[in-house]
């Protein structure tokens, strides 16, 4: 259940499901205290419900063990027990609890799921309009971005370097760029 309203004009209400091919779940990490490490999960599902009041509701799911770094060695490290442990939990899962305005923007809070620990989390979130599409109904586009701490989901493998800091940092960006469809 959602605690405000989002609906712009525009925003009919029903099912609007996430589009994967026009989408993208990303995320980033601090490595070796200097740089950062960007990846995509490939495979998501995902939808926002308006209901005739207006109130919100958005749903996702994502399949770890389709992470992406362009790196298949760390991507199998990431899938171990070390950090998704995704033979266990091969799925990271998004519900909504509530959307209220932030200026021209919003924030999404929901309940974020992820190596079977689950915990609030807010989203700053942009809509980006409603287009009538391409012949195959309207489309909605958002953006979103949070920071979690990965040892808060139980990613808590140290990996101190020998100068000081760690291979990996704790801070970890999600960022969604959505494309979603209204459902017949």
């Amino acid at each position: 259940m959602t605690t405000a309203i989002l609906t712009p004009t525009d925003l009919a209400a029903g099912t609007w499901n996430i589009d994967p091919v026009h989408s993208t779940i990303g995320f980033s990490v601090r490595h070796l205290m200097v740089s950062k490490v960007r990846g995509n999960f490939d495979t998501f599902t995902g939808a926002v419900t308006i209901a005739e009041d207006g109130t919100p509701a958005v749903t996702a799911e994502i399949d770890v063990t389709s992470i992406n770094t362009r790196n298949e060695q760390r991507d199998g490290h990431i899938k171990s027990a070390d950090f998704f442990d995704a033979e266990q939990f091969p799925t990271a899962t998004f519900v909504s609890t509530g959307v209220e305005a932030d200026g021209d923007d919003y924030k999404l809070t929901g309940d974020f799921t992820l190596k079977g620990v689950t915990k609030p989390v807010v989203l700053k979130m942009e809509y980006n309009g409603v287009n009538p599409g391409m012949g195959h109904g309207a489309v909605a586009g958002f953006e979103a971005t949070t920071v979690i701490n990965r040892k808060d989901f139980g990613i808590d493998i140290e990996m101190p370097l020998e100068t000081g800091g760690t291979v990996v940092g704790d801070k970890i960006t999600i960022t969604l760029e959505i494309e979603a469809t209204r459902a017949a």
